[in-house]
């Protein structure tokens, strides 16, 4: 039954007490009634929208979006509960890379997304000036890089959703934060994500996607932005999920294994990089011999960046797959590596040291563990 967290056709004509809200730079408290309370009437400098409305008055298109000064972080939203996100569109300029999303559960210090903004809505390689389409369930971009989640996020007493700049250029937001205030069921889980990025991998180590979880939960969803070092077929690497080995803290998934052993071996194991991505055979359409996008509800390589012959020397490949029917449990930890391998001569495996950033997208209990420090701005810079 509808519960004010889902909602799909099956159940679209159910009544519920849950009530509608939505935040965005006209409404920035989300109140009823608190929408398009701006006036007019002496615009600042940098107030262009208010300056167009002087004629029209209140009421009218007088504050569709705000600013964020370089080394400033804005409060999108600051919402009491329970309640849940049900939807967020946004559409920022600037440096997608020099965005970071977060977000906090619950007066938690430590936040359960903190991410890159592009890379949360599995866009890595776009920037202002071009485009990809996604066309899934979780996550949507559509033209104009339109970015919208679909990921249901419940939360019991409070939800803060802020943009940090750590660009070098004032940026603009135009959002949409679309929710609804109700009572969350108590086996109602918190929604996380979590980026990383090495650059370069070091020869023989596996890319470890996520680790030091701590709680009960499930994982949801994987996003890759993958850029090639070197030449040749890259995907032949497996991704691994570890599920409630225990790994001690402080010590790496290897480290585990090689120490432990037993228990510490992974659960689910996948044959390939492309195959966990839902392709199959180097991602290759056989009638073109070229790599091929592909969008669809639940997997999918929708941007792939291909060299121009100049200053765009390497291939780099934007894909997701989300667990939305096939959710990976976990009783008290998670843990997710993935191998980068080629080939080289004589039938071998090559260890890549390839570009790969990524996001893990997981429900769990709180207190979420505190994440890895982000990297700087320099090292997130994707050149």
């Amino acid at each position: 039954m509808f519960d004010g967290l889902h909602c799909d056709l099956g159940n679209l004509s159910l009544l519920s007490n849950a009530q509608t809200r939505s935040i965005c730079s006209e409404n920035r408290s989300g109140a009823k009634s608190g929408g398009a309370l701006e006036s007019p009437d002496n615009p600042k400098p940098g107030e262009e929208a208010k300056s167009c409305c002087r004629e029209l008055g209140r009421g009218w298109k007088v504050h569709p979006c705000d600013p964020i000064k370089p080394g400033e972080t804005f409060v999108m939203a600051d919402i009491e509960g329970p309640g849940c996100i049900q939807q967020i569109w946004m559409t920022p300029t600037g440096n997608y890379r020099h965005t970071i999303l977060r977000i906090y559960w619950d007066d938690q210090e430590q936040p359960s997304v903190e991410c890159p903004v592009g890379d949360f809505f599995a866009s890595a390689f776009t920037n202002f000036n071009t485009f990809a389409q996604i066309s899934s369930l979780a996550v949507c971009v559509n033209p104009g890089n339109a970015f919208n989640c679909y990921w249901p996020m419940p939360f019991r007493k409070r939800c803060r959703i802020t943009l940090e700049n750590i660009g070098f250029k004032e940026m603009r937001i135009f959002f949409q934060i679309n929710y609804a205030l109700n009572e969350v069921p108590e086996k109602a889980a918190y929604f996380h994500a979590q980026f990383r990025r090495v650059n370069p991998l070091p020869y023989g180590k596996v890319y470890t996607l996520l680790d030091g979880v701590k709680g009960k939960g499930h994982y949801a969803g994987t996003y890759m932005a993958w850029g090639l070092n070197n030449t040749g077929w890259w995907g032949e690497g497996e991704i691994k999920f570890y599920l409630d080995v225990d790994i001690p803290e402080g010590k790496s998934v290897d480290e585990a294994v090689a120490e432990h052993g037993g228990d510490s071996f992974p659960t689910i194991c996948g044959t390939g990089t492309e195959d966990y991505f839902c392709g199959s055979y180097n991602f290759e359409n056989k009638a073109t011999k070229q790599y091929q996008e592909y969008t669809t509800p639940y997997a999918g390589v929708p941007h792939i960046v291909r060299p121009d012959g100049v200053y765009q020397s390497q291939m780099r490949f934007s894909m997701y797959r989300w667990h939305i029917t096939d959710p990976i449990r976990f009783d008290k930890d998670l843990a997710v590596t993935i191998q980068a391998l080629g080939w080289r001569s004589e039938g071998r495996y090559l260890p890549l040291q390839d570009d790969i950033a990524s996001v893990s997208y997981w429900y769990q209990t709180l207190p979420t563990a505190p994440f890895p420090e982000l990297p700087d701005r320099n090292y997130l810079e994707i050149i």
